[in-house]
C-alpha cells in the first residue's frame, strides 16, 4: 500500500520552483496585447469598449499572478501602463478599420430585431457594449417603424397573444397582453397594432422578418 508522498527532497525543491516559476506568464507587451486582440477579433464581432475589457482583464490576471511572485517589481504600476497601452490600440485598430461600432451596432441589431427584440431592448443592450446613440441610430423613422412592428409580432408569436391566441379574451386579457409587450419594450401604438392585425399578414411579416 502506498503511503503518503514524500516531501520535496533537497534536489527537488529547486525544481518544483523552476515549474512554478515557468507557470508566470510573460509581461504583455504592445505586441503581444495586438496578437491578443486579433485573435479575439478574428473569432468574435466586439466593440471597442468590449475589446478593452477583455485586454484589461488579461492584464489584471498577469498582474494578480505577478502579486504572487515577490521577485516581481511594481506590477501593479506596469499594469496601469498596459492599460493605457490597450486603449491605444485599440484606437489604432479603430483607424485601420479593424474596430467598427457602427458595423458591429448593425448586425447586432437586425439579429435581435429578427429575435422580436424592441427598438428600446436593442438600444440598451447596445449602449451596454458601449455603442453610441450616433451609431447606433441605423434606419430611417418609416423602416424603423415596420421592423419594430415585425419585432412586435415576433414577440407576439413567441407568447401566443394578439393574432397568434388559440383562444377568445375579453377586456382585462386584451390588457394583460397589451401590458406584456410594453414590457418588452414596445410603444403603445406599435403594440396595439401588432395585437390587432390579422394572423395571415402577422404570420408573413414575421416570416420576413425572419429571413431578413
Amino acid at each position: 500500500m502506498n503511503g503518503p508522498p514524500s516531501p520535496l527532497t533537497g534536489s527537488d525543491a529547486p525544481r518544483a520552483k523552476a515549474n512554478r516559476a515557468a507557470r508566470v506568464e510573460a509581461t504583455p507587451t504592445a505586441q503581444t496585447l495586438r496578437q491578443a486582440a486579433l485573435r479575439h477579433l478574428a473569432r468574435f464581432a466586439t466593440t471597442r469598449k468590449n475589446l478593452i475589457q477583455v485586454l484589461d482583464r488579461r492584464i489584471e490576471r498577469w498582474a494578480a499572478q505577478q502579486d504572487q511572485t515577490p521577485e516581481a517589481a511594481e506590477p501593479r504600476e506596469i499594469a496601469a501602463s498596459l492599460r493605457q497601452t490597450v486603449r491605444t490600440l485599440a484606437d489604432r485598430l479603430v483607424e485601420e478599420g479593424l474596430l467598427n461600432d457602427a458595423a458591429y451596432a448593425q448586425t447586432r441589431a437586425r439579429r435581435l430585431t429578427r429575435a422580436g427584440r424592441s427598438s428600446r431592448a436593442i438600444a440598451a443592450h447596445l449602449a451596454a457594449r458601449g455603442v453610441s446613440g450616433a451609431d447606433a441610430d441605423l434606419l430611417p423613422p418609416d423602416r424603423v417603424s415596420q421592423s419594430e412592428l415585425a419585432a412586435a409580432l415576433a414577440t407576439a408569436r413567441r407568447r401566443r397573444i394578439g393574432p397568434f391566441r388559440r383562444t377568445a379574451i375579453d377586456a382585462d386579457g386584451a390588457r394583460r397582453e397589451l401590458a406584456m409587450l410594453a414590457r418588452a419594450g414596445f410603444p403603445r401604438a406599435i403594440a396595439e397594432a401588432a395585437l390587432q392585425m390579422e394572423a395571415g399578414p402577422a404570420e408573413r411579416m414575421v416570416l420576413e422578418l425572419k429571413r431578413g
